[in-house]
């Protein structure tokens, strides 16, 4: 078997099964190496040993080698152990963020290197450039399915040794592209969460790791509205599974979570999707990640993302001694949540990210006066 010049990470996906094909098409040695992140629990959610078939399939149809890997202990410590804890402090974590940095572009990274290959490669919608010296990371082609939002913890080292082919391509050229090559994933459903969640009951799964406790709802005059089976099973602006029924003296309307109180164990929810108890004009970051290795400027303007396919929002971002960001938003911003990732851009170029730590929306701002006096 000849020495790889590039390992594919197949997923057993059509963005995948593309991206290996556009690299044989170029004449590269490849091969094809299928990563599994999750030990199967026997719950039937986890679709990776139908995925591994079909990468398989996909790696028979291109003539390539096919590797496998087994990085579910790296997945728990490095992802999943971290999740749980973001859960447990009341915050909302975004898993997919460390998958790429703790799994894909290091474990992955490293499995390749050992087969003998110079780079990795992967069905990400986002692009890799080089310029004055510096790798940068930019935009997929199609908005719609960019990926730099998780691709933001990627430093110069992983940039250098990545490639991104269907980064340039549009997802419905690329299921045509699939078709016309024969390869079985042309019309596969696209994967969606991740996989040790799977199409199962989100609360029920977290249920096995958290137990729940249940706590008073309120709105945010601290008056009882209902009552909820655990704080950290809900997010902010989330609408879904509250359960609130009819309640005395209000409108017919849906309610929305606009703050937890986790040492008290109280949800408070609103009536209105865009309640001024949800909204922010600022927010302070943990560590910030450079892509470039150091900031642009100690202060500057760019736009930003609080949640993926958000659109750009423009904001003024201050570079603090420790590494964190204070960022200042133009105009006032929905449901921002702490644990969720900060994620810089600068047009295409996506300068990177950071962990949001707090924001000044007005019943977090009262949360945290209560509890710190």
């Amino acid at each position: 078997m000849s020495t790889p010049q590039i390992v594919v990470g197949v997923s057993g996906g059509v963005d995948s099964s593309v991206a290996a094909l556009t690299l044989v098409q170029q004449g590269l040695p490849v091969a094809g190496l299928f990563m599994q992140n999750w030990a199967d629990d026997g719950s039937g959610h986890c679709r990776a040993e139908e995925d591994r078939r079909d990468a398989v399939a996909v790696c028979g149809r291109l003539g390539i080698p096919f590797h496998f890997r087994d990085f579910s202990n790296e997945y728990w410590q490095g992802v999943f152990e971290h999740f749980l804890a973001e859960y447990a402090a009341g915050r909302t974590p975004n898993p997919d963020v460390l998958c790429n940095r703790e799994v894909k572009f290091k474990h992955f990274l490293e499995a390749a290197r050992e087969l003998g290959a110079e780079r990795i490669a992967t069905g990400h919608y986002a692009r890799i450039d080089q310029q004055r010296g510096r790798w940068r990371l930019l935009r997929g082609a199609d908005r719609g399915k960019d990926q730099s939002y998780f691709l933001h913890q990627l430093g110069q080292a992983q940039l250098a040794a990545t490639l991104f082919p269907i980064g340039e391509l549009q997802k419905s050229d690329l299921r045509r592209i699939a078709r016309e090559a024969g390869l079985a994933t042309h019309a596969k459903k696209d994967s969606t969460g991740i996989c040790f969640i799977g199409e199962r009951d989100f609360r029920e799964f977290l249920g096995q790791y958290l137990p729940a406790r249940s706590g008073e709802i309120h709105d945010p005059e601290g008056n009882v509205i209902a009552t909820h089976p655990g704080v950290f099973y809900f997010t902010l602006g989330q609408r879904e599974g509250l359960n609130i029924g009819g309640v005395r003296g209000r409108p017919a309307a849906p309610w929305y979570v606009v703050g937890k109180d986790v040492a008290n164990n109280i949800l408070y929810v609103d009536q209105s999707h865009d309640s001024p108890w949800l909204q922010s004009t600022r927010l302070r970051s943990e560590t910030m990640h450079w892509i470039a290795g150091t900031a642009p400027a100690a202060e500057f303007q760019c736009t930003a993302q609080t949640r993926y396919r958000q659109p750009d929002e423009p904001c003024t971002v201050k570079v603090g001694d420790d590494g964190s960001l204070q960022v200042r938003f133009e105009r006032p911003q929905r449901a921002v949540t702490p644990g969720q990732s900060l994620v810089l851009y600068d047009g295409q170029q996506c300068l990177g990210g950071a962990v949001i730590a707090t924001t000044d929306a007005p019943l977090e701002q009262r949360l945290g006066a209560s509890t710190s006096s």
